[in-house]
């Protein structure tokens, strides 16, 4: 087994986490096990942050300990997965609007405690800022017209200087009448304009039509 980045293995073609919860599933995914180990397999079609991966996203800015601010948990596929990787010592916001979703992510938090359950509207992060501190990384998975200014408004309030942005861009919720490249030649340039570095960026077909990948480093203010 080959760890790729900093709590994320991978062996015969499978990515995987180290089950901070041996025995417990979250998704229904497949168990691996080596010696007194337990892996969890992240599958992609699950997954976005796990279909950039599969797709060779260079640089996964997430380690142990970290502070994380996670917009659209849903019902916390990813979101324990990255629970695997920062373990006891970090902590996870996630800030999901639906309540149907968020009864369902109840479960998971209440076998992870470094999951923080937070039901709001990302576009108002100001209904949260008494509950989150400040992150290292922002991710956001909100299918959304303006989620990019969604995660911008929120990297200024929560993101500390010099961190990561990670962001799920599903074009048919931003234009349905665009060409999807279009769209996120667009979204990046936003990004580019609110004072961010685009460090890498994919296409996730197969395993997510219509979608990309971003990952972003906020430029430090001089």
């Amino acid at each position: 087994m080959k760890e790729i980045s900093s709590g994320i293995f991978s062996e015969n073609g499978k990515i995987l986490t180290l089950n901070s919860r041996p025995g417990q599933r979250v998704y229904g995914e497949p168990i691996l096990k080596k010696g007194k180990k337990e892996y969890r397999e992240w599958i992609p079609y699950r997954s976005k942050l796990a279909a950039a991966i599969k797709k060779g996203l260079k640089k996964i800015p997430v380690e142990k300990n970290q502070k994380i601010l996670y917009l659209g948990s849903a019902t916390g596929t990813t979101p324990s997965h990255l629970s695997d990787i920062v373990g006891e010592g970090g902590i996870i916001f996630c800030v999901e609007f639906s309540e149907r979703m968020m009864r369902e992510f109840l479960r998971v938090c209440s076998q992870r405690k470094n999951l923080v359950p937070i039901l709001a509207d990302a576009r108002k992060p100001q209904e949260y800022s008494d509950i989150t501190e400040k992150v290292d990384l922002v991710y956001c998975d909100i299918a959304q017209p303006d989620a990019t200014r969604v995660a911008v408004i929120n990297c200024k309030e929560f993101l500390k200087s010099g961190g990561y942005l990670m962001i799920a861009i599903k074009s048919r919720s931003v234009d349905i009448t665009k060409r999807p490249s279009d769209i996120y030649r667009e979204e990046i340039q936003k990004l580019k304009m609110a004072g961010f570095e685009v460090l890498d960026w994919m296409k996730l077909d197969p395993f997510e039509k219509d979608h990309a990948f971003i990952l972003a480093r906020q430029i430090p203010s001089k």
